[in-house]
């Protein structure tokens, strides 16, 4: 007979389908931010108004902006941009970006909960293998930050409490985790990735294909992730060749966003 546990996920909210801004809007009243930090892709805002927009909706709310998180996450940018957010008196992240600026969030988050203030200070907090093979996690405190996300990509990281982040030194990615690294909410708006390259809105496509298969192929599957992760196939298969096909067509990327986010159901 099947038995087990399933643990719900430390998310409030996932918004789909409609205008970033006008979301985000409404999330930062619920919450009732008043000093909000933003990490964005540095691309993003060089070459687009998106970090405008946001702007806008924070008006005096707006705490600072980060746009130099570079790819994979180094820990020298994360410790930088908490260093500022905690300097800033900031109550709130929002980011706009890949996986990189998502997960340099969680890694802010978890930099203020456990007062991290230089990047060697990380090494107490990062997962490693022990002398007997097995993973091992060290005690790590909550994130004293929490996180709005809006995704640019397919890649889902979005929807789990746990990081990568870049030791340049030893030039080694590392995984940190907390349940409350998660983003408190995610916004899904397909006119959000538009500015995306096509071949990294694919290929983050089919990283959340591979998100899927692995869940319907674990031999410790949930049966929600299990449910969740064919309907994400189905989403993925068809949205990803449409995009393709029409990359201005906004039903089929929210398709495939949703796809994503099913691929990441109870991982």
């Amino acid at each position: 007979m099947l038995s087990g546990v399933y643990r719900f996920p430390q998310m409030e909210s996932v918004v789909f389908g409609r205008p970033f801004a006008e979301a985000l809007a409404e999330e930062i009243g619920r919450v009732g931010a008043r000093a909000v930090f933003v990490l964005a892709s540095g691309t993003l805002a060089r070459t687009t108004d998106m970090v405008d927009r946001i702007r806008q909706v924070l008006g005096n709310r707006i705490a600072g902006v980060c746009a130099k998180i570079r790819a994979h996450t180094p820990r020298t940018d994360v410790v930088a941009a908490a260093n500022a957010a905690r300097e800033a008196g900031a109550d709130l992240l929002v980011t706009i970006g890949d996986g990189s600026v998502t997960d340099a969030a969680k890694m802010v988050g978890l930099c203020l909960g456990n007062r991290v203030t230089d990047p060697a200070q990380l090494d107490a907090y990062r997962a490693w293998i022990a002398a007997d093979g097995e993973f091992r996690r060290p005690q790590v405190n909550p994130s004293s930050l929490r996180s709005i996300a809006i995704p640019t990509t397919l890649s889902a990281g979005e929807f789990t409490g746990s990081a990568g982040c870049t030791d340049t030194e030893r030039h080694v990615k590392e995984s940190f985790s907390h349940p409350l690294m998660m983003p408190r909410t995610v916004i899904l708006d397909p006119q959000a990735s538009v500015h995306t390259p096509e071949w990294l809105f694919l290929s983050t496509g089919i990283r959340a294909v591979d998100h899927a298969v692995e869940d319907i192929c674990s031999v410790n599957g949930q049966p929600i992730s299990e449910g969740a992760a064919y309907h994400a196939l189905r989403l993925l298969g068809a949205g990803l060749p449409m995009v393709k096909a029409d990359p201005d067509n906004g039903g089929a990327r929210l398709d495939c966003q949703i796809g994503a986010w099913m691929s990441m159901v109870g991982s």
